[in-house]
């Protein structure tokens, strides 16, 4: 059974999230907070596994309440966000969220996203990948999208040419070639299957080097995985979700 804190100042949308989540065998509610201090207090609480996190709340706003779940290791955050503010979404990757969700997402995906982030998945809805690799790949990551507290990915501090074959990022020097295909692919937002796929292998062996990926790195999750693919320079500026390595 997976335990879920819906966070939202509004009611409604609690009651609509609270209605298709408890209607789920493996899932239930366990809680409802209304701002972001409460939220905390009912996490130390309660102790879900999941926190639906909004983010435009009253006392304590969604991001800075992901930062204390996640600092002391209470929950896992799913952050509410909208297409039009991505700004969210670098402020909550910095945070420690596992996922973020689209407030329009149908019943499906929403009940389908608490559970691959319960079993340990990170989550990004499509359309916000894509808004993030657009920055990113235009060289516009803020510094709040660098991880922190020794948790993720750490600043660019020496990126690799990718167009020479010199890598001079250091972080990845642990990697095996083939690591470093999974973690650049994983970059480009392709699943676990569509990796096996590309490489010819089974998805246990991808799921095993991306394992690899994150113990020799100290990533958290699959979207720091993301981040550090783009700061290390594996992934160059214009190259697009899903383009194969060149």
């Amino acid at each position: 059974m997976t335990r879920i804190l819906l966070v939202d100042d509004q009611k409604l949308v609690r009651s609509g999230f609270a209605l298709i989540l408890s209607v789920e065998p493996d899932l239930e509610v366990v809680g409802e907070a209304s701002d972001g201090e409460e939220a905390v207090r009912l996490t130390r609480a309660l102790r879900p596994d999941i926190v639906l996190m909004d983010v435009q709340m009253p006392v304590m706003d969604g991001i800075e309440a992901t930062r204390l779940v996640v600092a002391d290791d209470l929950a896992k955050v799913i952050i509410l966000t909208t297409f039009d503010r991505d700004d969210y979404v670098y402020a909550g990757l910095s945070a420690g969220a596992s996922g973020f969700l689209l407030k329009n997402a149908d019943a499906e995906h929403l009940v389908e996203a608490v559970r691959a982030v319960a079993d340990g998945h990170a989550l990004l809805a499509p359309e916000v990948t894509r808004r993030v690799i657009e920055r990113m790949t235009a060289g516009a990551e803020p510094a709040r999208l660098r991880a922190t507290g020794g948790q993720g990915p750490g600043v660019r501090e020496q990126s690799g040419d990718h167009r020479t074959g010199q890598r001079t990022d250091h972080r990845l020097d642990t990697l095996t070639p083939r690591e470093l295909e999974v973690l650049g692919l994983v970059g480009r937002g392709l699943s676990n299957a569509e990796i096996a796929a590309r490489l010819f292998v089974g998805e246990a062996t991808v799921k095993t080097h991306l394992s690899n990926v994150f113990s020799k790195l100290h990533l958290r999750d699959r979207v720091q995985a993301v981040v550090l693919a783009y700061e290390a320079g594996l992934i160059l500026p214009g190259e697009a979700e899903h383009q194969p390595p060149g």
